[in-house]
């Protein structure tokens, strides 16, 4: 883990970080531990659980499947159980299973991109109220994208679209509660190989191609023409989560190199 650290910033904060195995979510998690939070880290993937012995004192894990009710509803029940109560969500599941141009997409591969990358952030938003209204006010961070303008990856970019207008209907919803609900939208991010493919049955050599056009959209829409670094967007999660932005609601930050999307 690289980057800033802020002791304290979280003490006697509990969190909960979904999609925490690997990737933002994983440095994310790390880092709120670092600052003082008690992190419960959330993912499918077995290895959590070792990602959370990484973090050491106040953490701990949690396999769940997040694209479902079940699954979201058990994970915030656990966190509340073991830590007694809940601060902050930080909803960071999704990703693009497939890139290719829209009319190469099947039924059952839209499908399953909007429920990778939209269910998750409905479902746990919907299963952390009730613990956040209990607390008397707290925070949701969901993590969106800016790939809402991209190509190559229509079904995820409506799902990330869903995802931002969850954001700022439910801050208006909830703000009398002392509920804050903000988003950021990052763009390309480079990070190490994922231990869990994005697309389990492999690109074949058309999405490949696809893939490399999609980088270079990415690469030429953002004014600074780079990928971002995972500490880049680990960063503004935290802002968003911690009280120094207590006045901020509603808002999708994008965190793009100048690429609004």
């Amino acid at each position: 883990m690289t980057g800033a650290i802020f002791p304290g910033r979280f003490a006697g904060k509990v969190l909960v970080v979904t999609g925490a195995a690997q990737g933002i979510g994983r440095a994310v998690a790390l880092r709120a531990a670092a600052e003082g939070g008690r992190v419960l880290f959330v993912d499918r993937a077995d290895f959590v659980g070792d990602v959370a012995a990484e973090a050491g004192g106040e953490a701990a894990a949690f396999n769940a499947d997040l694209e479902t009710w079940d699954g979201a509803e058990a994970a915030m029940r656990h966190a509340a159980d073991i830590f007694g109560g809940i601060d902050i969500l930080i909803n960071n599941v999704g990703g693009a299973i497939r890139m290719r141009p829209f009319a190469e997409f099947e039924p059952g591969q839209i499908d399953a991109e909007i429920r990778r990358s939209l269910m998750p952030t409905l479902y746990c938003c919907r299963a952390v109220l009730p613990h956040l209204v209990a607390r008397g006010g707290g925070t949701i961070v969901n993590v969106s994208s800016n790939a809402t303008r991209g190509i190559h990856r229509v079904p995820y970019s409506a799902a990330k679209g869903g995802v931002n207008a969850v954001t700022q209907s439910l801050a208006m919803e909830m703000a009398g509660r002392n509920i804050r609900v903000v988003a950021t939208a990052p763009g390309g991010t480079e990070a190490p190989p994922r231990r869990i493919p994005r697309n389990a049955d492999g690109d074949n050599p058309d999405e490949r191609q696809w893939m490399a056009e999609v980088v270079e959209q990415v690469k030429q829409s953002a004014f600074m023409h780079r990928y971002g670094t995972i500490e880049e967007q680990a960063a503004p999660i935290l802002f968003l989560a911690s009280d120094e932005a207590s006045y901020i609601t509603g808002t999708v930050l994008p965190v793009a190199g100048g690429d609004t999307g």
